[in-house]
């Protein structure tokens, strides 16, 4: 397994470890669909969340957010579009976060950074 995708899976597991302790349900995790993975879908309370995780370990590329091109926001919301579809039990509130993980120093904790509702025309 290649560097990013350890990175990824790494980033994705302190993402889930960290909206679990604040009180979400993980419902899945890598959810495919033909327009992408979405991450981690999870229950914030009654909302329905389709969480994107970004982790750096350097600020080469910038910050972790900065990744999420509008092409990449588009693929986002047709992911959730066909999850909604596919599971229409679901039908309820939803929303888009992000969750940006940075750890640029091996010897400390990584700092998380939650953007909530990154598409506002959800509906």
């Amino acid at each position: 397994m290649g560097y990013k995708k350890r990175l990824g899976g790494w980033g994705e597991t302190i993402a889930a470890e960290y909206l679990a302790g604040n009180g979400y349900v993980i419902l899945e995790r890598n959810f495919r669909t033909q327009y992408g993975e979405i991450d981690i879908v999870a229950l914030d309370k009654e909302i329905l969340v389709f969480v994107e995780v970004k982790t750096r370990t350097s600020r080469k590329f910038g910050y972790p957010e900065e990744a999420i091109s509008p092409k990449k926001r588009e693929h986002l919301l047709a992911s959730a579009q066909a999850y909604l579809q596919t599971h229409q039990e679901m039908e309820r509130d939803w929303r888009i976060d992000v969750l940006a993980i940075e750890r640029i120093d091996r010897n400390s904790l990584p700092e998380i950074t939650q953007f909530e509702n990154i598409i506002t025309d959800t509906g």
